[in-house]
This record gives structure tokens, C-alpha cells and sequence, in this order.
């Protein structure tokens, strides 16, 4: 990749261009979100591999959807116009879990919500087509991305069809959008027709009546007619239709997907091959400015680039394979890493940025510790596509090994000027207590130099029949977890804690299974004070747990919490101390037959508020306890579709609970 000699803001108005000196773009980027050139976004990422490659790129940010005209500040483009919703869907932007409107937007300048329509990519390409038929539009990120297919709309309540259906658009790429676009770019600039690129990994294209494959392999999806079926009937092959996705989402195994909707079909091309170290390198050496576009600044700035700013991704890809997770349909299972040169190169450039204090915020990716694959098999590409590494139990062929992390951890912690190398986008503990030459080491190195006082871990929950459903190890893997983290620091002489992570009313849980996790909490004394309630997001395989009612592993029925007054209970259970959840509390205890964590007893949760006058100002919480006495952490979970765990990245652990 050739690597272009500016670093200035690529164009985002006609001044712009002419300062420049361009007439005219190859492609204009249409995004939900701001202005952020930061390898975490989405449209610098795109528009930065694009322009490596000598191809005009112009961006357009959140455009004025209610004027068609909006989209040709930059003019048309030479060659596509590309579309993106954003670093998240936007619907899960918009809305919580319980489907009440946000009031913030962390991508939007000064934090504002509702710059960016419902269902964004839908809205971008009928404005564009309202002013232009005839230049293609290709649509991508992560709302393109995991609505590739039938899917289930959880604020719709129903399974629509491909977003490419939907949309009008002429082309969809899924996933990681470096490679594809990269060979849609050459060949519509060698002159071919946008029709004709059906074949490029990595996207979905539509035909009119079957398509003709040749010589490749194919695997038929049951037809949208049926999966969009609300009945049992209906239900069972969306199950079954999501398994098929997931066992052909390797690279290598991967055969083409194809989905019948009435007259026309959705073909998916396989994902794009797995990035190597240097390609991965030379998408993170483009040169970004690392900051929000300047046109923010008397807004507030972009809220969302304040958690990565001074952050590095040191891998991509994640076999974890949570349940909830998206990051298995969009990242893919295949983990690769950066070398551990370039990173150290970004590292030092990092300390020429204004605001730089020398403090690494994070050096990971969707799993810091994934850092490469986790066996023979997944090196040369592959990962299995009826098997997981980590869950039920773990793969015999797992080789957990965190010493080149190490090694990548300690160089940057030795570069001069940087005072403090965190880890801040989660670890998975699992796999450190797997790691039986270096996990202790890691353990060590962790809590001495990458830790603040406080430690994120998502246990998630501790019933173990939940745990499952979540595809998580079990509660005897966090508990020895959470003991070496304490007798880690104990023999460091350091006060550190953890903060897990829990989620309310995921499918498998009921109410006995959020009193055992209530009961944990009293017990542990830590209340969070913020809960992550289920989110049904597309994409995973959670969210077709909720929509079928079955587990589509085994197709078993499996309990599903639904309706908001049980969702409310559940999310009470989980934050017991907080006084104005005590009915609620009371409600569920009477209802599961617990009346005896109801009163004074240390084992309580709620005193009895059946008793209890209205006017009585007693402050003390659950049981007897002081609140002041309870360990009280957490805050907002990033929305874990968007990816890569806890920070924006163009992909994706996108991110709000």
C-alpha cells in the first residue's frame, strides 16, 4: 500500500476540493456519523485505504435527510457513492433495550441526539436515488453488515428481508470493508459495470430469478417467505437459517449463501480472506490526523473519540463467540495481530498529539488477549465451523499463549515519554487461566502495570444454565479467576477491584436465575450501579434465541424473558440496594417463593417494606447494609455488536447497553 504524503482532512465541502485543486471525486462517503479521522471510524478508515490508492475520496457527515440536495455537496461521484449508518446501527443508536429514545448521540458533534434518521442507510440511499439514478450505490458498516440477510428487527418485532432488498442499493459489503472495496474500486475504474461485480469476497449482491453459479458451490437459505413466518413452523427454520450463516462465516470453508425473497435472490460471496500482520499494519499507518474534523470544535467535539483518542488496536477478529456478540458475523472468528514494530511506530506518534498526557488508553482490539490464532488449524486461516474454542468446554486444541502480548505490552510500556500502558477493551479470563506457560505472568504484568484501581471483566452472569445459553465458560472459571486477581494484588501490595459486568434477562434466564445472580451479588458485595439489560441486535445468535424461543445449537425451547415488567424485575434483582427498586424487588421475591430474602437478616436482600411507613427516611440498604459499605462500580457497557468491545471501530464493539 503506497502511502499518500498529507495528512490533511479528506474533503468534506466544495472549498475543500478546490483548495485541493479537484473538479471532481471518485467517491463520496455518506455517514451517520461525524467527521473523526481516527482508524477507529469507519469513513476515515474506507476513505484513507482508498485514497492510499490514488482514488479522490470526499466525505459527507451526517447529511440533512429531509433534503435530497444534501447529497450532492460534493457534487456526483465518478464511480459510487458510498453509504454507511455509522459505527452503530442506528437504531440501537437511537434506542435503548427497553425501546425508549436516547437523548445523547456519541458520535454526533457535541453529543447531540437526532442527527441521523431511524433505519439510516435505508433513508441515505432513497435520498440519493431521489437526485441520482444513475451513479451505483454501495452500502456497507455495520447496520449494512449484520442486515445482510433475513434478520429479526427487535423495534419492529419482526423479520425483514436483506437490507440490500430494502435499500435499492447495488452492492453490499460485509464485514471488514478494506479488501472488497479496494477490488470494487479497480474494476469500476477499469470501466465495469457495477451489475457485473458479483464475485468479490466479502459482499452480497441481488439478481432477478436464481443465479447461475457455475462450477462454485452453493448452499440454499430456507426462502425469506418461510423464515419471515410468525409461527412455529416460521420460527424454526430462521433458527436454522442463522446456523447455516454461522457455519459457512470461515474464509476458507465458507461456501456462497443464497436467499429467495418472491422473485429475487440475495447471494452472499464468502468473507474476505483474513488480513496478514503487514496488510493489517498498513491499514493502521495511514495517515490520520487522529482527530475530529475542526468543523466540530465550537460544537463540543465528537464524544466518542475521547475513549480512543490515544488508543491502539493490536488485532482484529475474535473466537470467543459470545452469544450476544455480533463481532463472529462481522470481525469473523480468525484473530490476527499487528506486528509489534508498528505498533511501537504509532505508539511514539501518539506523544505528538495535542492533549497527549502519556497515557495509552488501550492496546487491544475485540479481546485484548486474543492477540493471534489459538491454534494450527485457525493460523493457516480456518476456523471450525461446528465448534467453538472456548465453549461448551474448552477445545483440546486451544494453545493459549500471551507471551508475544507480553512482549508488545512491555516495549511500549518502555518507549520514552509514555507514562502508562492500560488495558482497557476487555480480557477474556477464561482463556488466561487456559494459558498454563504465561497466563500467570500475564496475571502479574496485568495487575502491575495496565490496571487503575479498577479491572472490567464481563463474568456476565453466574447460573451456569444462563452461562450456556450466553456460549460463556462457567462460574467456577470467573471464581478461581477472581481469586488469582486477589491474590495477585495481594502480593503486589496493591488495592485493585473488579468490576464485572452483568446482563439482565437474557434468553435462559427467569427470575430463579436472577435471584441466584442477586444473591451472588450480596454476597460478593458488589452492587453495580448501572445493568446492561439484553439487547436483541441482529446478528447474533442471542437475539434468535429471543425472537424463536429455541436454542438454535441443539433447536431445544429455551426460556425467554419477555414483556417489560419482567424485564424491569430482573433488572431490579441485579441492583437490589437501590431503594426505589424495592417493590420491584418485593414483587419478584413473592413471586418466586423467596420471601425469606425479604427482612433483616444478613442473607436479605430487601428489608421488609410491607412494614415500612411512607415517610420513613431510613437510609440503610438491603439486609442491613450500609450503602457505603457496598463496593459500587460500572456505568455504561458499550453495545457490544459494534465491537470490538468497548470502543468504536469501522467495522464495530460499536457500543451502548
Amino acid at each position: 500500500m503506497t502511502r499518500t504524503p498529507t495528512n490533511k482532512f479528506l474533503p468534506v465541502s466544495r472549498s475543500d476540493l478546490e483548495e485541493r485543486g479537484w473538479d471532481y471525486v471518485d467517491f463520496v462517503f455518506v455517514s451517520g456519523d461525524a467527521y473523526v479521522d481516527h482508524p477507529s471510524f469507519a469513513a476515515a478508515v474506507i476513505g484513507r485505504v482508498l485514497e492510499a490508492r490514488s482514488f479522490r475520496v470526499g466525505i459527507i457527515t451526517q447529511p440533512d435527510w429531509t433534503d435530497p440536495t444534501s447529497y450532492l455537496a460534493l457534487g456526483l461521484p465518478r464511480l459510487a457513492f458510498l453509504v454507511g449508518a455509522g459505527n452503530m446501527d442506528s437504531m440501537v443508536a437511537h434506542y435503548t433495550a427497553n425501546r425508549r429514545k436516547r437523548s445523547d448521540d456519541a458520535y454526533t458533534p457535541g453529543g447531540k441526539a437526532g442527527k441521523r434518521p431511524d433505519r439510516a442507510t435505508l433513508k441515505y440511499v432513497e435520498g440519493i436515488r431521489s437526485v441520482c439514478k444513475t451513479v451505483p450505490v454501495i452500502i456497507g458498516g455495520i447496520e449494512a453488515s449484520l442486515r445482510r440477510l433475513a434478520h429479526y428487527d427487535y423495534w419492529s418485532d419482526r423479520v425483514r428481508r436483506s437490507i440490500l432488498l430494502d435499500s435499492k442499493a447495488d452492492l453490499l459489503v460485509y464485514g471488514m470493508g478494506e479488501a472488497p472495496i479496494t477490488e470494487i474500486a479497480r474494476r469500476l475504474a477499469a470501466g465495469e459495470n457495477i451489475r457485473s461485480i458479483t464475485n468479490v469476497r466479502g459482499t452480497c449482491v441481488w439478481t432477478h430469478g436464481e443465479p447461475e453459479l457455475g462450477s462454485t458451490e452453493a448452499v440454499r437459505l430456507p426462502d425469506f417467505d418461510l423464515v419471515s413466518r410468525n409461527d412455529e413452523t416460521g420460527r424454526r427454520a430462521f433458527a436454522e437459517h442463522f446456523m447455516l450463516q454461522k457455519e459457512h462465516a470461515d474464509p476458507l470453508s465458507g461456501k456462497v449463501l443464497l436467499e429467495k425473497t418472491d422473485h429475487r435472490w440475495v447471494v452472499q460471496n464468502p468473507p474476505p480472506l483474513p488480513p496478514t500482520a503487514q496488510e493489517l499494519d498498513a491499514i493502521y499507518e495511514l495517515p490520520y490526523t487522529r482527530q475530529a474534523h475542526p468543523q466540530y470544535e465550537s460544537a463540543g467535539g465528537i464524544p466518542a473519540l475521547q475513549e480512543v483518542a490515544f488508543s491502539l488496536v493490536s488485532s482484529r477478529g475474535c473466537y470467543g463467540s459470545c452469544s450476544f456478540c455480533a463481532i463472529t458475523f462481522h470481525q469473523g472468528r480468525v484473530v490476527r495481530g499487528r506486528t509489534q514494530q508498528s505498533l511501537i511506530q504509532e505508539a511514539k506518534e501518539l506523544r505528538n498529539l495535542p492533549g497527549f498526557k502519556g497515557y495509552i488508553h488501550d492496546v487491544g482490539g475485540p479481546t485484548a488477549n486474543f492477540y493471534r490464532p489459538p491454534c494450527p488449524k485457525q493460523a493457516k486461516g480456518g476456523a471450525c465451523s461446528t465448534k467453538e474454542c472456548l465453549s461448551p468446554q474448552v477445545c483440546p486444541a486451544l494453545k493459549a499463549d500471551h507471551r508475544e502480548y507480553l512482549e508488545v505490552l512491555k516495549a511500549l510500556r518502555a518507549i520514552p515519554g509514555i507514562k502508562k500502558v492500560f488495558i482497557r477493551s476487555g480480557i477474556r479470563f477464561d482463556y488466561l487461566l487456559y494459558d498454563k506457560t504465561s497466563g500467570g505472568r500475564f496475571l502479574e504484568e496485568l495487575c502491575a502495570y495496565h490496571v487503575s484501581g479498577q479491572l472490567k471483566v464481563a463474568p456476565e452472569h453466574i447460573s451456569d444454565r444462563v452461562l450456556a445459553a450466553m456460549g460463556k465458560s462457567g462460574n467456577r472459571v470467573y471464581e478461581t479467576f477472581r481469586r488469582q486477581f486477589e491474590e495477585t494484588n495481594r502480593k503486589l501490595g496493591l488495592k485493585q477491584y473488579l468490576i464485572p459486568y452483568f446482563i439482565a434477562s437474557h434468553p435462559g434466564s427467569d427470575l430463579f436465575a436472577a435471584i441466584e445472580l442477586a444473591e451472588y451479588i450480596k454476597k460478593t458485595g458488589f452492587v453495580p450501579d448501572q445493568v446492561q439489560d439484553f439487547y436483541p441486535t441482529p446478528g447474533t445468535l442471542s437475539t434468535v434465541m429471543y425472537y424463536t424461543g429455541l436454542d438454535p445449537r441443539t433447536m431445544e425451547p429455551i426460556y425467554v424473558p419477555r414483556g417489560e415488567r419482567e424485564r424491569k424485575l430482573q433488572r431490579a434483582l441485579l441492583q437490589f440496594d437501590k431503594r426505589e427498586n424495592w417493590p420491584l424487588v418485593l414483587e419478584a421475591l413473592q413471586e418466586a417463593g423467596r420471601e425469606d430474602l425479604i427482612g433483616r437478616g444478613p442473607h436479605c436482600l430487601i428489608p421488609d417494606i410491607r412494614s415500612v411507613g411512607k415517610n420513613n427516611r431510613e437510609i440503610r440498604s438491603a439486609g442491613g447494609t450500609k450503602k457505603s459499605e457496598l463496593r459500587s462500580g460500572g456505568g455504561n457497557r458499550p453495545e457490544l455488536q459494534n465491537n470490538q468491545a468497548a470502543r468504536p471501530r469501522h467495522k464495530g464493539k460499536q457500543h451502548k447497553p
